[in-house]
């Protein structure tokens, strides 16, 4: 009988290429309890690869959450600091507006301008731009509404002026535009 045994584990290597140990193990076992066991070590074994493989997607995805927000905090890190700088365009645009027509502001009126323009840059640098938004009809979502003016010509909500300009960043508001509305 020794012989036989042999015989099917020279066999068995020869078929698959090297031993298998699962096969090994149940030659080895001779009551059919320490064979139950090994049913239920192949069974925690399957289980504990099962729970690796969900605990490795879930790293995953939570590496993958992260850097989503930590490219959106890097992207929009700025807001604060550019909601600041808004009403500095604002008096800007106001320096511009008053001093236009005037000759002897020539100078003063061309180095504002100057500024503005470097301010732009800096915004558009970091997309930050303004809505345009004359003519187009009010969302709440954008505007805000300071004034209400009957005008039959055009339709109910339509912007027809603009108070303080509206800004966005990337895709998201930095500052609403107050707005003065079209009503029936």
């Amino acid at each position: 009988m020794a012989k036989n045994k042999k015989h099917f584990d020279e066999e068995d290597l020869e078929i698959s290429g090297e031993g298998n140990p699962q096969e090994e193990v149940a030659e080895g076992i001779e009551s059919a309890d320490e064979k139950i066991d090994v049913e239920a070590l192949n069974s925690e074994n399957q289980k504990l690869k099962e729970d690796y493989l969900r605990a490795y997607a879930e790293l995953e995805n939570t590496k993958k959450r992260c850097q989503q927000e930590i490219e959106k905090n890097n992207k929009y890190a700025i807001s604060s600091f550019a909601k600041d700088l808004l009403s500095v365009a604002d008096n800007l645009q106001r320096a511009i507006d008053a001093s236009s027509g005037e000759e002897v502001c020539k100078g003063l009126l061309d180095g504002v301008k100057l500024t503005q323009n470097d301010l732009t840059k800096v915004f558009n640098k970091f997309d930050i731009h303004k809505m345009d938004i004359i003519g187009t009809v009010f969302d709440p979502n954008f505007h805000q509404v300071i004034q209400e003016v009957e005008d039959k010509t055009k339709p109910v909500g339509t912007i027809i002026a603009e108070v303080q300009t509206g800004y966005m960043i990337h895709d998201r508001i930095l500052r609403e535009a107050m707005v003065v509305v079209t009503k029936a």
